[in-house]
Order: structure tokens, then C-alpha cells, then sequence
């Protein structure tokens, strides 16, 4: 019954989000302060989950004005968890098809998001260098996943090189953005699906590398996200079996 109830309340709060993002974004679209501002619209909805989002920030980090922020992508969970720290002015870059979601691939765009077509290498690479042009002439940073598509509770996944190769090409450094495991944690029936942690990590400098070094940056940002999810995934069971 409860997670009859959920499903009712996530449809309708997300038809209404999407239709109000809508009317609003139509006012001043593609403005990239949008994104941050529904994203955490849709991340109130952790709630309605049972989920507790816990955000933090590693000692002395400071957030770059313009930086490509990298996080570990695990399922549709991230609609409710990751929203809740998109950083202002920041714009994200999702697959082609999120175009054709009625309603939430609208307001995706108007939002001003980016679509990548990772089918076709040509598209794709045309995307890269308009995201580069977007973080130098708009002043903006970029949200990526760098895996690619959701690990489904398989770990973090081998990383793609195109989100190393805009940082390079942007010359901005790149901020990882952890987040505890949420696969197989959450059912619906359950009133409370217990905490979730996502941290951001200290900023890397990516001016020392070259497009030759590319996949050297990306096994190294890959070790660094991968070490820290396994960090709070232990902080997170260590304090869900205290409560217990």
C-alpha cells in the first residue's frame, strides 16, 4: 500500500514540477540557474522515498567558478538524491534520448541542459566542443557522468574519456562528487530507505596533463571516487546498524 501511495505522490509532484519548470523556464530559457533550482525541486522528493541525503564537503574544499563536476551514476534514484547539489549555474549533460520523456525532456532542455548522442561519434564530438564553448563564452560549469550509463549495483564502472578531454580542452579542473550506494537499499513498502551520503571532493587540476595523458587523469579520478564510495558506503552501513 505505501509504495502505491509513493508512486501516486512522485507522479504527481513530478507532473506539477515539470509543468510549473515549464511555464517559468519559458520566461528566460536556457538560462543555466535553472538547473540547480529544479534540480533541487526534484530533490525534495528524497522525502516522499524515505531517504535521508546528507551532503558534505571534504576539509578546505572550494568549489571552482568553472570546473566539470564528475559523479558516479547508479540508477533513477539520482533524480532524487543527486538533484539535491547541482551548484548553481551549473548545467548537466544527458543522453539524446531524455528528449522524448514528456514533460521532464522538455523541461530538461529549457533548463538548459546538454544532449549527447553517444551513437554517433561525430554528434558527440561536436557536443564536446560546444560544452567547452559553453564553460569559456557562458561562464558555467558542466555536471558529466563519466561512466557513461547506470552501474545497476555493479560498482563503479570504467570511466569515458569525454568528460577528461573537455576538462583539458576547457582548462578547468575537474571536482569528483561521491555518492553512497543506493542499489538494492530502497523499497518502496519500507517507510524508511535510511541515509545517503554525497560528498564532494577536492578539486583536480587538470593543467599538468595532456590530451596524450587523458586516460592516465581518468584511471586517477576513477581510483580517488572509487576509494571514497567505499568510504561512506562503510560510514553509511556502520551507522544504519548503530540505529538498529
Amino acid at each position: 500500500m505505501l509504495a502505491i501511495i509513493r508512486a501516486i505522490f512522485v507522479i504527481i509532484a513530478s507532473i506539477l514540477i515539470c509543468i510549473f519548470g515549464l511555464i517559468y523556464c519559458s520566461f528566460s530559457p536556457r538560462n543555466p540557474r535553472h538547473v540547480a533550482t529544479f534540480g533541487r525541486w526534484f530533490g525534495r522528493m528524497s522525502t516522499i522515498f524515505g531517504i535521508h541525503v546528507e551532503v558534505r564537503y571534504s576539509k578546505n574544499v572550494i568549489l571552482p567558478k568553472n570546473c566539470i563536476y564528475i559523479a558516479n551514476h547508479q540508477n533513477n534514484y539520482d533524480m532524487v538524491t543527486a538533484t539535491n547539489v547541482v551548484p548553481p549555474y551549473t548545467v548537466t549533460v544527458g543522453k539524446k534520448s531524455l528528449l522524448w520523456i514528456p514533460l521532464f525532456g522538455q523541461l530538461y532542455w529549457l533548463t538548459g541542459n546538454l544532449f549527447i548522442d553517444r551513437n554517433n561519434n561525430a554528434s558527440a564530438y561536436n557536443t564536446l566542443t560546444e560544452i567547452v564553448k559553453s564553460i569559456q563564452n557562458r561562464n558555467i560549469s558542466i555536471w558529466m557522468f563519466p561512466e557513461g550509463t547506470r552501474s545497476y549495483g555493479r560498482g563503479l564502472l570504467p570511466f569515458k574519456t569525454g568528460a577528461f578531454y573537455t576538462a583539458i580542452t576547457a582548462g578547468v579542473p575537474i571536482v569528483p562528487i561521491c555518492i553512497s550506494n543506493t542499489s538494492n537499499k530502497i523499497k518502496l513498502n519500507r517507510w524508511s530507505n535510511g541515509l545517503v551520503i554525497i560528498e564532494f571532493l577536492p578539486p583536480i587540476e587538470t593543467s599538468g596533463y595532456s590530451f596524450e595523458q587523458v586516460r592516465t587523469l581518468s584511471k586517477y579520478c576513477h581510483m580517488v571516487m572509487k576509494n571514497k564510495i567505499n568510504e561512506l558506503n562503510s560510514e553509511v552501513s556502520r551507522r544504519e546498524s548503530f540505529k538498529l
